[in-house]
């Protein structure tokens, strides 16, 4: 008797497993940035790394990086290259432009405008039910001691980031303090570039492989 129920019950249970799967949908994951993001996404980048690390049947991972990006660059394109994609999770990874290009187009962005389209991203983002990793920018040049032209000004710009974390209780990524903590231990020559990055900012094979294994606790 037992063994006819159980007949009689597996179609059912075939049935409710076939919807199940279907459902299913893998978790989205857009990581929205600048020159580094949209370098993430080629073989070795951060974000391929990630992708690779990740299982594809429950993960979706998207790049959305774009060179030359700042922080009012991220708002503004905002609506379609995340919203529209209803991502579950965004990690926002923005900042050494609004600060780098103070110094060589004078074109950067002001503290108090980066923290309010800063701000302003969150906001958009929660409001649709997406969860917000935030990054604090890693380094513009791998000097030792604070020893780089633009040290004080990213300092000041990834502690407001910080401090935007803390307010809006959300996790972040503290590449700053990883990447300075990092050259300070490996950089015996006080060398400019070579460490983590290949000029001063952008990433090279052992930064892509730091900035991947730093977030991936963070997405999973």
């Amino acid at each position: 008797m037992k063994r006819i129920k159980l007949l009689l019950l597996l179609p059912v249970l075939v049935m409710v497993l076939l919807f199940s799967a279907m459902n299913y949908k893998p978790k989205k994951v857009i990581f929205f940035g600048d020159s580094i993001t949209q370098a993430g996404v080629k073989p070795g980048g951060y974000v391929d790394l990630i992708k690779k690390d990740l299982d594809p049947a429950k993960y979706e991972v998207i790049g959305a990086g774009i060179g030359g990006n700042k922080v009012y660059d991220l708002y503004l394109r905002m609506e379609e290259d995340v919203l529209n994609k209803k991502p579950d999770l965004v990690v926002i990874y923005i900042g050494v432009n609004d600060v780098w290009h103070k110094l060589q187009h004078r074109t950067g962005t002001d503290y108090p405008k980066f923290i309010q389209f800063y701000q302003a991203l969150i906001n958009k983002m929660q409001a649709k039910g997406i969860k917000v990793v935030l990054c604090t920018p890693a380094v513009i040049g791998e000097k030792k001691a604070g020893a780089n032209e633009m040290d004080a000004e990213l300092d000041k710009y990834a502690c407001a980031i910080r401090e935007l974390a803390a307010k809006n209780n959300l996790p972040m990524a503290d590449l700053r303090k990883i990447f300075t903590g990092y050259d300070q231990e490996n950089n015996p020559e006080n060398a400019e570039k070579g460490i983590l990055t290949t000029d001063g900012v952008h990433l090279n094979e052992k930064g892509n492989r730091t900035l991947a294994d730093t977030l991936l606790p963070l997405i999973k």
